[in-house]
């Protein structure tokens, strides 16, 4: 009689649940490329200004134009864009490749901004409104034309997971009460263009410096304190050439 030949064990896994994929595992560019010079240049300074204003904070994340992961379906179908500009509060600051909910805590953006154009418009209008509202409830969603220079902002209605839209203020801003800042069109110049751009404000509705404002503004109190001494100087030096030194001025 032949010896029973016995089968590899193999574990029943089929009541185990497969992990969802994770960061590593999922595309983390939105595979849209912005749609001009200035809308790259408007999302690069929201999120370098914001980074600058919280660098000692720890709880906030600011992205943009990175993809958002909220359900294992949509991360299969890989067919929604991540927003232009996001912010999260109470989370931990650090590098990610995108934004997947399942490993933030069920943590979704407190803020959205979308910088229209001819071929998003309709989009960031009907589609992404929508999963703003009703799939990941984010507070604040605001549009601009970086052409126009037209700001909108919507305010979730929890109740109808819906948004409704917010007047703005008499100079046109609008104040961000989650984020405790304010947004409002200045012209200025940015990466060496000259155009009305976005920004982020105070409560008492002075711009937030970028980097290179932030430097120059130094160089110029620098130079206004070196101006001052050369000018303390002559006036001494025309006094006392006038007068003779003044006492205790350590002359032989």
């Amino acid at each position: 009689m032949g010896v029973e030949r016995r089968m590899p064990f193999q574990s029943d896994t089929s009541h185990i649940p497969i992990p969802p994929p994770g960061e590593d595992e999922l595309p983390y560019d939105d595979g849209e490329p912005m749609e001009s010079e200035r809308h790259r240049e408007q999302m690069y300074l929201l999120i370098e200004v914001l980074k600058l204003f919280w660098q000692d904070r720890d709880d906030v994340y600011v992205g943009g134009n990175m993809a958002i992961y909220f359900s294992e379906l949509q991360a299969k179908k890989n067919d929604f864009r991540g927003p232009d500009v996001f912010v999260v509060l109470e989370t931990r600051k650090r590098e990610r490749k995108s934004w997947v909910v399942w490993q933030e805590d069920g943590r979704t953006p407190d803020v959205v901004i979308e910088l229209l154009s001819a071929t998003t418009e309709a989009v960031d209008r009907g589609e992404k409104m929508r999963i703003y509202a009703k799939l990941l409830r984010v507070p604040e969603y605001y549009l601009f034309d970086p052409f126009t220079g037209v700001l909108e902002a919507y305010a979730l209605d929890r109740a109808t997971q819906s948004y409704e839209r917010i007047s703005h203020e008499a100079n046109g801003d609008f104040t961000s009460a989650r984020l405790r800042l304010r947004l409002g069109v200045r012209h200025g110049i940015y990466h060496g263009l000259a155009t009305d751009w976005l920004r982020w404000l105070d409560l008492e509705g002075r711009v937030l410096p970028t980097g290179e404002e932030q430097a120059r503004a130094a160089e110029e109190r620098a130079k206004a304190a070196r101006e001052e001494a050369q000018s303390l100087a002559a006036r001494l030096a025309a006094y006392e050439n006038q007068f003779g030194p003044l006492p205790g001025g350590g002359s032989a």
